[in-house]
Parts: C-alpha cells; sequence; structure tokens
C-alpha cells in the first residue's frame, strides 16, 4: 500500500542471492538502492535500454513509479533494445507486486488524438495528454515490444512511438 515501504525490491522479498543479480541478467530480481529523501525513502533501479544509465525511482508514499526517459506518453527512442525489453518486464512484475498510482516520465511528446505525436522541437502543445500513464499503458507497451520484435524504425501506437535505429 502507498507509504509502506518494507519491500520495494520488485521480486516480492523473496531473492536470496543476496546482491539482488545482475542489471541485465533479465530476473527481475534486482535489488534496489534506497535514496533517503530526510525520511521519504525512493526506490531506485537500473532501467537500461533507453540509455545505459537510465533509472526508475519508486515512491511508496505515493505510488509513484518515476521511470525518466524509459516510458511516456511519446517517443520512446531505444538505444538497447535487449535491454529495454529486460527492463519493460521488470518494471510490470514491479506492478504486480506493489501498488502503483501512476507511471511518470519526464516529458509528453504526444497528442491526445491517438498515434499522432508532435513535431520534434514543438514548444507549444496545447493538446497533449497528461503525463501520467497506467500500468495498463506499460502492458500496451510490452504488447508493443511483441509486435515489433526489434525490428528498426519508428512504430506508432496510440500512446506512444517506439524508435528503434538500428545498429
Amino acid at each position: 500500500m502507498p507509504g509502506d515501504s518494507s519491500d520495494v525490491s520488485g521480486d516480492g522479498g523473496d531473492s536470496d542471492d543476496g546482491d539482488g543479480g545482475d542489471p541485465d541478467d533479465g530476473d527481475g530480481g534486482i535489488r534496489p538502492a534506497h535514496v533517503d529523501l530526510g525520511g521519504r525513502v525512493l526506490a531506485c533501479w537500473p532501467s537500461p535500454g533507453h540509455h545505459h544509465a537510465a533509472v526508475t525511482f519508486y515512491d511508496p508514499h505515493t505510488g509513484f513509479l518515476l521511470t525518466g526517459d524509459t516510458v511516456y506518453p511519446g517517443r520512446l527512442y531505444i538505444q538497447d533494445w535487449p535491454a529495454f525489453v529486460r527492463t519493460i518486464d521488470r518494471l510490470i512484475g514491479f506492478c504486480d507486486t506493489h501498488p502503483v498510482t501512476h507511471v511518470l516520465g519526464c516529458h509528453i511528446e504526444m497528442s491526445r488524438q491517438p498515434g499522432v505525436d508532435y513535431p520534434i522541437f514543438t514548444t507549444y502543445q496545447p493538446d497533449e495528454p497528461p503525463l501520467q500513464m497506467t500500468v495498463g499503458q506499460l502492458r500496451q507497451i510490452r504488447r508493443a515490444i511483441d509486435e515489433v520484435g526489434g525490428r528498426p524504425g519508428r512504430h506508432v501506437f496510440p500512446d506512444f512511438v517506439l524508435c528503434l535505429d538500428e545498429d
């Protein structure tokens, strides 16, 4: 429940390996770092894919999953496809075992019209949707991953665009 910071590891507390695993091993049992903001503790763990240094924060008090540039209503630029897939799977696994009220990225690039994003460098976006996304939309990203299958290109979906460069 929001406000309970007892287990924010994403593994249900059942991991017995001590270190929580390698961030790229795909097991989902990564032990987070804890960031104490003066009595309010956030969990933080690696979430590569968009960028190798990407991280995700979870605030158990609000239930906010803060995903940075990894997940938001816009163009999701993917540098490392396998890492991105593992990150999305971990985020979904985390959401399955923790109360997540909103998935919050860093910015918005989509309009309220499904599948239509604002042009790059647009500074006035009067018809943008809210920043907060749902766990259901996170699952839509996972379904889109299956549909795209790692093919390079710009793949448009109603709430986001997967942008995968060629190697």
